[in-house]
């Protein structure tokens, strides 16, 4: 018993913090499930700074929130253990070194990327990523998709979209009306977790299931009302000034609103409002290309941090390619976008755990809550399949139906599709071959 006790940490200094969420911002690569088995490992199992209850019972908390999950949870934790510093230092550290890095690989990809070996590349990584797509639709629906009403919900979101061409935002809020009146009349359809209660035990903790919440983890008006103003400030101020200095229709400013709505659709994680930003992106405001918007999330998918970072690469390079300051300024542009857009895309997930946190927390479990999210995250099932066929159409048809078919990029989706579904490989690994497959067809070609 004795030997036990001992192995209890008496405290969690921050600098000790402070280095594990730096270390955890660098190596987070897999997506958020490899993200959340990465900081289980860690702080339950071996630091033992928490216990499995308390650690599932923060991700359920993160889960019913929109916006990254992995990176939520971890604001989380590092709020709970060291108040509102330790939150703020633990999620800006989590996609900090992803920040830096996506800056880098979109300046390389617009300078270099006509390279023939770079383009290689990306020839043999965008067949995949209409595979990893795909094979994210099915996660989701594997995890959700428990009831024939929310297989109803998918194929009606997929229908609106592909077929009525109904925008995002509007499918999100029918699934959610959806649910919450179905919790009234079919609540069998909507009921269960995403996360179960059932946990291993790893002996005490520091922060144990029977440790008391801490005072500045309860619920209280006055310090909601604060941290929500607070919240607010940060987001006007930037906007107004963008507004008064750029006007409200310079790409800045739309890019800045754009993905403020954005972070407030990600429920059921970046692939969820993948479609979204597509549409936005893509389609209506023309800032990239089909194309590069796949080589975007094919870097985001082999850089560490939230899936969700994709952003900097959409925002970097449609400002660089517009040239937003001039000519003479575009990398000054693509850099200040980049951060914009990281700016109003997560300060709602820090403002949902500091000042909503406790509220959610009280609400925990009741039905008509999590009823509308469900709803929501078969719905996206039926969205991302929508995105995952579009991807496949420019690759396989690069110019048209009419055109011939690419038979070597269905060949490498093919092999990439049975890697993720059979051979239950990471999305990494599948990358990495996928970039080989690119390169050695690219050498058979040359030859």
């Amino acid at each position: 018993m004795q030997t036990k006790k001992s192995s209890i940490p008496e405290s969690i200094p921050f600098w000790q913090a402070f280095w594990f969420w730096l270390k955890l911002g660098c190596i987070s690569f897999g997506g958020p499930a490899g993200q959340i088995a990465i900081m289980h490992t860690e702080l339950v199992e071996k630091r033992r700074w928490i216990s499995e209850g308390r650690f599932l019972h923060a991700l359920n908390y993160c889960m019913l929130l929109p916006g990254p999950e992995a990176q939520q949870l971890a604001t989380y934790l590092g709020w709970l253990m060291h108040r509102t510093l330790g939150g703020v230092v633990a999620g800006l550290l989590f996609i900090l070194p992803s920040l830096v890095l996506l800056v880098l690989l979109s300046w390389g990809y617009l300078v270099y990327g006509e390279h023939p070996w770079v383009a290689a590349i990306f020839y043999g990584i965008k067949p995949a990523v209409a595979a990893i797509v795909l094979h994210a639709a099915w996660r989701i629906g594997g995890r959700v998709m428990k009831h024939p009403l929310l297989w109803a919900i998918a194929t009606a979101a997929f229908v609106a979209i592909f077929a009525l061409k109904l925008p995002f935002p509007l499918i999100v809020i029918a699934a959610a009306i959806i649910g919450f009146i179905g919790s009234k009349f079919v609540p069998a359809a909507f009921s269960g977790s995403a996360h179960t209660s059932a946990q291993k035990s790893y002996g005490p903790a520091l922060i144990d299931d029977s440790t008391p919440t801490p005072p500045h983890a309860l619920f209280r008006w006055s310090r909601f009302s604060l941290v929500l103003c607070c919240g607010v400030v940060l987001w006007a101020l930037p906007m107004a000034a963008l507004t008064l200095s750029l006007g409200w229709q310079h790409q800045l400013t739309q890019m800045s609103w754009f993905f403020t709505k954005a972070a407030l659709l990600t429920f059921g994680g970046a692939y969820a409002v993948l479609p979204y930003v597509y549409q936005g992106a893509v389609d209506k405001f023309g800032w990239l290309t089909p194309g590069q918007m796949m080589d975007g999330l094919a870097l985001g998918e082999t850089t560490p941090g939230p899936l969700i970072m994709v952003v900097v690469f959409v925002a970097f390079v449609g400002a660089y390619v517009a040239a937003s300051f001039g000519p003479d300024l575009m990398l000054f542009a693509g850099v200040t976008a980049a951060l914009l857009v990281t700016w109003f895309t997560f300060l709602s997930s820090f403002i949902f755990i500091l000042a909503g946190g406790p509220l959610v927390e009280s609400t925990q479990g009741k039905l008509q809550l999590t009823a509308p999210l469900t709803a929501i995250s078969a719905a996206v099932v039926g969205v991302i399949v929508n995105l995952a066929l579009f991807f496949a159409y420019h690759v396989l048809w690069p110019a048209g139906f009419s055109a011939t078919f690419d038979w070597q990029a269905g060949l490498i989706t093919v092999l990439a599709a049975l890697a993720l579904f059979v051979a239950k490989q990471d999305v990494m690994r599948v990358i990495v071959g996928a970039a080989i497959a690119g390169l050695l067809l690219s050498f058979w070609s040359f030859n």
